[in-house]
Formats: structure tokens, C-alpha cells, sequence
């Protein structure tokens, strides 16, 4: 039986399972109720209360505007909806970087005021201090390396990173310090597939990919691209599963229609 099927709640210690077993772990975002409430019950391992609420939420152009108060509010929402999955919520820009205090605190303050499970923060090295000492307060770390679009600035673009070898080798010793450090798992984004495929054979943890090729130990998506809801982003690693633009749309206008046309409500719909 695989591990999936019979576990009735998804922790960090499953997530090593599955790794240990070689069965692929998946993870979608959310934001809302409905929707965790909808991919808690189809079965997803893992959803991340992502800081791209900012872009596909709230409209910004990066993750940067978000503050801690709204991925509060909307990780207390998705916990509301969920049984079984893992909830791992986003530190958002500004609440972990200056300091390992302040990590500290905004970290507490998502684990009390949401009832999420873990965190997640992006950075190597430069964040070690943070992730041990919230690590030592007894919350799970995940981390998150590659393309890191919390730095969009500091990149100056949303390509491919780590291709160099100079990057790549940065990416390795990071990859194995945040494992040293405590982090349960780490995200890899947007980095070559061979190098996501060594740095998931390196280490015990595990790795979640996006946009890092099929050797990783999972893959997360941002649901609105995934679904189709977002029609402007269309990266090569992101396969599309429904055309919900197209849907909403549709269904929207033939609502319109009925109005107008005084089709709806008709006889049965009113009392």
C-alpha cells in the first residue's frame, strides 16, 4: 500500500516517508477556504499559503508588498478548510531578513494565530541564523532555493537560475546547510533539471521542484496558473489542467444573458 492512501494526516515525518519510499509528494497553493477545502479533499500531500497571494490574490506585480498580517489572515483560512493536509505558510519579504529575532517572531506569531504546521522562507546561507533559531523554538522549516522571488530585485530577472557554475555550487552547499540546519524539505526553483536531480540525491530531505525537472521528490504549482484562472503566465514548466478563464467567463455571460432576457430566476427558482 503506498504511504499516500494511508495516511490520514499528511506531517512532516510523511513527507520523509514518501521520500524514503521514492513516491512523489505533490503540493498546490491556496489562499481561501473553498479551495483548500476542495484540494484537501482530492488528496494533495501539501498546501503552501504562498506570499504569491500578492501577485495572484491581491494584483501586485512581485511578492514584495505582502505583509505578515495578510498571509495571516489568509493561512487562518485555508487551515479552516483543511483535515489532512500539511499547511506550510510563506514568511513574507521583510518579516525574517534583518534579523533572527524578528524571524523568530513572525514565525510564532503564524504557528499561534493560523494553526498552520510549518513555515517556509527563502535564502541559503545568508538565513541560516533565522531557520536555527526558529527551528530550535520547535517549528518546521522548509526552505527555498534557486530562483528566490522575494530577491526579484536583487536578479533583476525571472530566469533560469544556478546555471553557472559559480550559482550552482552556491546552490549545493546551501541545499546541504539548511538540511544541517533542521529544514524538513526545500523548495527548488526554477534551476537546471540536472542539478535539482543531484542536489534531491544529496540530500535525506526532501526536495519539492518548480520549474526543476522530474527528479525532485515532488512539485508544487501556484493554483491559479495550474488551473488555468491566471492566463498570462505561461512558463515551460507549468502544465496547464483546466482553462478555468475560459469557464468563469462563459458561465458568466450566460448568466448575464438569462437576466436580461428574464430567463432567471423563472417559476421553479422563486417562492
Amino acid at each position: 500500500m503506498s504511504v499516500h492512501s494511508e495516511i490520514k494526516k499528511v506531517t512532516t515525518n510523511t513527507l520523509q516517508k514518501l521520500k524514503n519510499k521514492g513516491e512523489k509528494i505533490s503540493m498546490i497553493t491556496a489562499y481561501d477556504f473553498s479551495f483548500a477545502k476542495l484540494f484537501d479533499q482530492s488528496g494533495i500531500d501539501v498546501i503552501l499559503v504562498g506570499d504569491s497571494a500578492s501577485n495572484v490574490m491581491a494584483g501586485h506585480e512581485t511578492t514584495l508588498p505582502i505583509t505578515l498580517d495578510q498571509m495571516i489572515y489568509h493561512a487562518s483560512s485555508v487551515i479552516r478548510g483543511i483535515n489532512r493536509c500539511l499547511v506550510v505558510v510563506d514568511l513574507p519579504f521583510g518579516s525574517y531578513q534583518s534579523n533572527s529575532e524578528i524571524a523568530l517572531a513572525s514565525a510564532i506569531r503564524i504557528m499561534k494565530e493560523t494553526g498552520a504546521h510549518a513555515i517556509k522562507l527563502e535564502g541559503g546561507e545568508e538565513v541560516v541564523e533565522s531557520i536555527k533559531r526558529i527551528v530550535s523554538a520547535g517549528i518546521p522549516v522548509m526552505g527555498h532555493l534557486g530562483l528566490t522571488p522575494q530577491s526579484i530585485y536583487k536578479f533583476g530577472t525571472y530566469s533560469v537560475r544556478a546555471k553557472e557554475e559559480l550559482e550552482a555550487n552556491k546552490l549545493r552547499s546551501d541545499a546541504q546547510l539548511l538540511q544541517d540546519v533542521g529544514c524538513f524539505a526545500i523548495v527548488l526553483e526554477k534551476i537546471p533539471a540536472a542539478l535539482a536531480k543531484e542536489v534531491s540525491e544529496s540530500l535525506d530531505v526532501p526536495t519539492i521542484g518548480i520549474g526543476a525537472g522530474m527528479h525532485c521528490d515532488g512539485q508544487v504549482l501556484v493554483m491559479h496558473d495550474m488551473l488555468g484562472i491566471n492566463t498570462e503566465f505561461k512558463p515551460r514548466f507549468l502544465r496547464k489542467y483546466l482553462n478555468m478563464a475560459e469557464q468563469v467567463t462563459t458561465a458568466v455571460q450566460q448568466y448575464i444573458k438569462d437576466v436580461k432576457s428574464l430567463d432567471f430566476p423563472n417559476e421553479q427558482e422563486q417562492y
